[in-house]
């Protein structure tokens, strides 16, 4: 929702800084490696911790080299399948930094409530990009979801930066609706993809499997094999 929305505002800003980054000789694959440690250093070190707000303000910072390899990429004019890989492998990684080190908070300072939602939001988050990737890699493609990374890093973020500088149950809002909107997500994510899937059935029955698998033979069971045989042999 937040990607579709902002993506254009978001490149005229981080377009330049990209054709820059390159004019240094900075690769997108260097950056998005530094962003993702970044986010692993602020979430661990201080988040965990409990320094929420200077852990969000660290975090957010090395969140923002994501828009900076994908400008730098789209400079150059070109990007890798081994960049899109990493990509996606890194945001897997700063996700689980982010909400695991939330969920660690939670537990350590005895709030085990708000230590389920985080967790929630770490697993949502991963099955949501985990069966988008999957829908891809079997050549059904769908489209934008409730809650995509762009919404789980503003309200996870947001969440703790404001429970860090006192505004009370702030982070509990926040993550118990992002837990909401992430499991609400991981079904309209299996629904797009059973449509997808409907979709090209209806438009090439032919590759509908069912329709061509073949059946395997049949074959009787030993118990009728045995009956089989005394039925053969009282007849005699």
């Amino acid at each position: 929702m937040l990607n579709s929305l902002a993506r254009a505002s978001v490149s005229r800003v981080t377009d330049p800084v990209g054709r820059a980054a390159l004019r240094v000789g900075l690769n997108p694959d260097l950056v998005t490696v530094l962003g993702t440690v970044g986010v692993v250093v602020g979430a661990l070190a201080l988040l965990a911790p409990g320094y929420l707000f200077a852990g969000t303000m660290v975090v957010t910072a090395f969140v923002l080299f994501d828009l900076v390899d994908g400008a730098m990429a789209r400079a150059r004019g070109y990007g890798t399948d081994f960049g899109v890989v990493l990509d996606a492998s890194c945001d897997r990684i700063a996700d689980g930094a982010l909400f695991g080190a939330l969920a660690f908070y939670a537990f350590t300072s005895g709030q085990r409530v708000l230590g389920i939602a985080a967790l929630i939001c770490l697993v949502t988050g991963q099955v949501i990009s985990y069966v988008k990737a999957r829908a891809d890699s079997v050549g059904l493609k769908i489209g934008g979801a409730l809650a995509e990374r762009a919404e789980r890093n503003v309200l996870g973020l947001v969440g703790a930066g404001l429970a860090g500088l006192g505004v009370p149950y702030a982070l509990d809002v926040c993550l118990w609706a992002l837990a909401a909107a992430g499991l609400a997500t991981v079904v309209q994510r299996l629904m797009q993809v059973k449509g997808a899937w409907d979709a090209r059935i209806a438009a090439d029955p032919a590759s509908d499997p069912a329709r061509t698998a073949v059946p395997p033979p049949v074959r009787p069971d030993s118990a009728g094999r045995r009956r089989r045989s005394d039925l053969r042999r009282s007849a005699r």
